[in-house]
């Protein structure tokens, strides 16, 4: 398994964890409860790590690094129905569609 992002709040990784899943990628956080290390372990070295297969290793970057990038925060138009959406949405409150 290889690490595709890793971040000190478990929300956040969580979030990613999610947002993978939606795309059918299985992945599991590591150092979940490492953070008691802190001070024995250098702090980032506790933080939870969101890992996947080798296989599917380069689309979950992908998809990270996409979410990640100010083109995600950037507002959208659906392609099914028209409606502006706001860009920190993936899918149309409208229609349900997903932005991809």
């Amino acid at each position: 398994m290889k690490t595709v992002y890793s971040a000190p709040n478990i929300s956040l990784v969580s979030i990613f964890q999610n947002i993978l899943e939606g795309y059918g990628i299985r992945c599991r956080i590591k150092n979940e409860s490492l953070f008691a290390g802190i001070g024995e372990i250098p702090p980032i070295e506790c933080w939870p790590q969101l890992c996947v297969e080798d296989d599917d290793f380069l689309e979950a970057k992908r998809i990270v690094d996409e979410t990640l990038s100010e083109k995600a925060m950037t507002g959208w138009k659906c392609n099914s129905c028209g409606e502006d959406i706001e860009g920190q949405f993936t899918e149309c409150w409208n229609c349900g569609k997903s932005r991809l």
